[in-house]
């Protein structure tokens, strides 16, 4: 059963806590981000993102989402600074999205959807590798990046270039030298907190850094995202939309702010 999660009504978020019971524990992802209750904490530093293009290897999609996995076997791609003591290693980045451009976004802001998240995926070398790290309470600092409609990215061009080679799920093509620093927004003015994968196994292992500024989509773009298939070849063709888990309860936890 384990491998059999997804987003429709049957496998979805609502049904992933019979086969992972963590799903209704006490640091669970995404969150609603509100403003008012975010704490501004001075201790926090700037976040350090040092991004290698060489490392980029493949984009390829696993059913549930593209992802863009990198070489991670040394310090080439890294975060350092900002909420976490240590060096993170970048190990892929992936996107979540909507059917529509009025939802999408696994993190929400004081209620608001934006249509879709990227998520930048790094590992604390202070484990010897992703797979020892991922279970961890530091094991891991992921990025969010909020995309907000608006004026075509062609920053994004080079991703959307790739999907039609890896249109259905399992298939995977080459992607070779892709800096995702060019997927960053200007400010890395960020929200943290602690919480979990948002896909099973929801593992409570995150330190969540959720960008304040969001980066451009247009709607063109967004569909393009949607034309990529949940199913395999020679399956029903099922469009990739929907992909996020809804917000979960905070259960006391703290969101702090690097900013005013």
């Amino acid at each position: 059963m384990a491998d059999h999660w997804g987003y429709d009504k049957h496998n979805g978020p609502d049904k992933w806590g019979e086969s992972y019971p963590i799903a209704n524990g006490s640091r669970q992802s995404p969150i609603d981000i509100k403003s008012s209750t975010t704490t501004y904490d001075e201790k926090l530093t700037p976040l350090k993102l040092k991004y290698d293009p060489s490392t980029s290897l493949d984009i390829q999609n696993n059913g549930h989402s593209f992802q863009v996995s990198f070489v991670d076997d040394q310090n080439s791609s890294t975060l350092t600074g900002g909420p976490v003591t240590g060096t993170f290693r970048l190990k892929q980045f992936h996107f979540h999205w909507g059917s529509a451009d009025d939802k999408g976004s696994e993190h929400t802001v004081n209620g608001k959807c934006y249509p879709a998240e990227l998520h930048l995926v790094h590992w604390n070398t202070k484990y010897p590798s992703f797979k020892d790290a991922v279970d961890k309470p530091d094991g891991l600092a992921v990025v969010g990046v909020f995309l907000k409609i608006g004026a075509d990215n062609p920053k994004l061009q080079k991703i959307l270039d790739a999907m039609d080679a890896i249109k259905s799920k399992g298939k995977q093509t080459p992607f070779p030298n892709f800096d995702p620093s060019v997927l960053l927004p200007s400010s890395l003015d960020y929200w943290t907190y602690l919480g979990s994968l948002t896909t099973p196994p929801l593992l409570e292992s995150v330190t969540w850094i959720v960008c304040k500024q969001s980066i451009s989509v247009s709607s063109a773009q967004m569909k393009r995202f949607r034309s990529l298939l949940f199913s395999g070849d020679g399956e029903k063709a099922c469009c990739m939309v929907n992909n996020y888990r809804p917000p979960q309860p905070l259960k006391g936890r703290v969101v702090r702010a690097s900013f005013k």
